[in-house]
């Protein structure tokens, strides 16, 4: 019975996906009222692009790593510290893209189940997060929003651990599942980046 319920809420969840709008880099929120931690907690899930990347981030974790909470914890991190980096001013050119290409490459890995050292598949997450955390801290740009800063963490640690879970219950399961999860995101990543070169 569990194991149907975790395969069914992973399936409801990747449908729910559908519903959700790209998040756009350069969205000042702080025009819009002051940001607060529920506003930081909330962002993550805003965004398809953000939102594929950090539940995929935990998903390819659990199904191939042996510490499955190495690479998540990196990519936290590293969002935090290039959220406030792009809070300063500094990015990236093409950083739409970039995060696509995140998505696509994620997908990648969950499809090939691609093992790496923990360490540097650690590295490779933290790696993805500067593109994810920059486009944070462009659209937290104008305000000091501390608040907001700790409720995108949390909310990224959230979607992280969701990720997580799909993973480990499908990885005793089922090998195909996996696999079209990774494909499935694959595809969004390209389709993303379609979308923005046309």
């Amino acid at each position: 019975m569990f194991p149907s319920l975790n395969k069914a809420l992973f399936v409801a969840a990747t449908l729910g996906l559908c519903n959700l709008a790209q998040a756009h880099v350069g969205t000042d929120l702080a025009d819009h009222h002051p940001l607060s931690l529920v506003d930081g907690l909330l962002h993550p899930f805003t965004g398809l692009d953000h939102l594929a990347a950090m539940l995929a981030v935990g998903f390819w974790s659990a199904l191939s790593a042996r510490r499955v909470w190495l690479a998540p914890l990196a990519f936290a991190n590293m969002l935090l510290v290039a959220a406030l980096m792009g809070l300063s001013g500094i990015t990236l050119p093409a950083l739409e893209p970039l995060v696509a290409a995140t998505v696509l490459a994620l997908g990648l890995l969950v499809a090939t189940r691609v093992r790496f050292p923990s360490v540097v598949a650690a590295a490779l997450a933290g790696g993805f997060a500067v593109f994810h955390g920059m486009a944070h801290g462009l659209e937290f740009s104008g305000t000091s929003p501390v608040d907001a800063l700790v409720g995108m963490v949390a909310g990224t640690v959230v979607l992280h651990g969701l990720g997580l879970l799909a993973g480990l219950a499908l990885r005793a399961h089922s090998a195909w599942w996996p696999r079209l999860a990774g494909v499935a995101l694959a595809l969004w990543g390209g389709v993303l980046l379609a979308q923005l070169a046309g």
